[in-house]
């Protein structure tokens, strides 16, 4: 088994485990750039070999970033229709890799959750919402099984 790590904020970048407990974002830089993200994680996980790909994104915001075709990120408070549109396109691209998404989600917002409910449908993964301050405690949307059941 495996575990990498890449972490998100206006761009994705791959992170060391061993940089985990000083890691510090630019202040300077604001947004939520999934599709980047995915977009990363999903090349890495392309080297892999065996049945169980999966992504598993904790994420407290919605898709505020994303890559212009030119390579230039793009990033808009509130979120643009295009952003949501880049991000559920790469989306797309894990799920024909075979690569499950699995989202975990602090933040529940209508907006979010419908992003986040489009995201679990085109992947068929699993969104489990939480509170970031009883994160033991979420209820799965298993839209593999299609069916909701609460899990502490």
């Amino acid at each position: 088994d495996t575990l990498e790590l890449v972490g998100f904020s206006y761009t994705a970048e791959v992170l060391k485990q061993t940089d985990l407990p000083t890691l510090q974002w630019n202040e300077y830089q604001y947004g939520t750039n999934m599709q980047h993200g995915f977009q990363l994680a999903r090349q890495m996980l392309s080297r892999q070999k065996g049945a169980n790909r999966q992504i598993i994104i904790i994420t407290d915001g919605e898709p505020t970033a994303h890559i212009e075709d030119n390579g230039e990120v793009y990033h808009s408070w509130p979120p643009m229709p295009r952003t949501f549109q880049k991000t559920l396109r790469e989306v797309v691209r894990c799920t024909r890799d075979g690569i499950k998404i699995n989202t975990f989600m602090l933040e529940s917002t209508p907006a979010m959750v419908e992003f986040v409910n489009d995201l679990t449908r085109i992947n068929g993964g699993r969104v489990f919402y939480a509170t970031p301050d009883r994160l033991g405690e979420y209820i799965l949307v298993d839209y593999v099984a299609n069916k909701r059941r609460w899990v502490s």
